[in-house]
């Protein structure tokens, strides 16, 4: 199983996140279990970002799609009641692109905020998670400045309005865990025996392990809001933003 594959499916997704209609075979349909792709452009959730949501078309049938489960292959979730490809057919699979897109923006959004409060207030990540257009990051930062929720969001956009390029590359272990803190939460979550790491690359602010779906530049992020800080413990913040723009 390698970085843009799992079970018997191709990882389009990882391979082109811009995909949003592609063709394949069914592999396996079952109610209950799932179904099966030969190649799915559908991000099957994961490190705080969601699963997509969107169809399967083949003959004249629509099946929509609304989750996923991870075991030895990834199984898609029907809706409840729709009907199941056969095993074998040629289908084609689309995921819907304004969650998608709106997922994207707010995941290179967290890495933006990532990279700004390590760079200038030197905090961990010690949790996250993400919705559409909103989301939380905490962090390990026992003592938060005067102002703090006013200046990090100014120096958020400030990185989006830079436009950096997020690049994506995949290294093998050892070469990735060699580049400086690459880790950017407090507990290593990279599975011990990962021998590939994706790596997303904010050129000139952020670079971590990451499994997730981002946009091509930090520009097509929009305008961030950062709608609250809370303390959650004696040195954990808790980070609210959300897309306004």
């Amino acid at each position: 199983m390698g970085v843009t594959s799992h079970g018997r499916t191709d990882r389009l997704d990882l391979r082109d996140p811009t995909l949003r209609e592609w063709q394949c075979t069914v592999l396996h349909a079952d109610a209950e279990q799932g179904i099966v792709l030969d190649r799915s452009a559908f991000y099957p959730g994961g490190g705080g970002q969601p699963p997509d949501h969107g169809v399967l078309l083949w003959q004249g049938v629509q099946t929509r799609i609304v989750g996923t489960r991870k075991s030895d292959d990834l199984y898609l979730l029907p809706a409840e009641g729709d009907p199941l490809p056969p095993v074998g057919a040629t289908v084609t699979g689309a995921v819907e692109d304004t969650r998608r897109s709106l997922l994207m923006r707010t995941h290179s959004g967290l890495h933006v905020l990532c990279g700004v409060v390590f760079r200038d207030f030197g905090a961990l990540v010690t949790g996250g998670n993400m919705e559409p257009g909103e989301a939380r990051m905490d962090f390990n930062l026992p003592e938060v400045p005067p102002g703090f929720k006013t200046q990090l969001e100014d120096l958020v956009n400030a990185e989006v309005a830079a436009d950096r390029a997020v690049a994506v590359r995949v290294l093998d272990r050892d070469a990735a865990l060699a580049i400086p803190d690459i880790i950017r939460t407090q507990a290593n979550l990279i599975p011990a025996d990962e021998q590939e790491i994706r790596i997303v690359d904010i050129v000139g602010l952020d670079v971590q392990a990451d499994g997730g779906t981002h946009v091509a530049s930090t520009a097509q992020i929009g305008t961030v809001q950062v709608v609250k800080v809370e303390s959650k413990g004696r040195a954990n913040r808790r980070v609210r933003l959300r897309l306004v723009g």
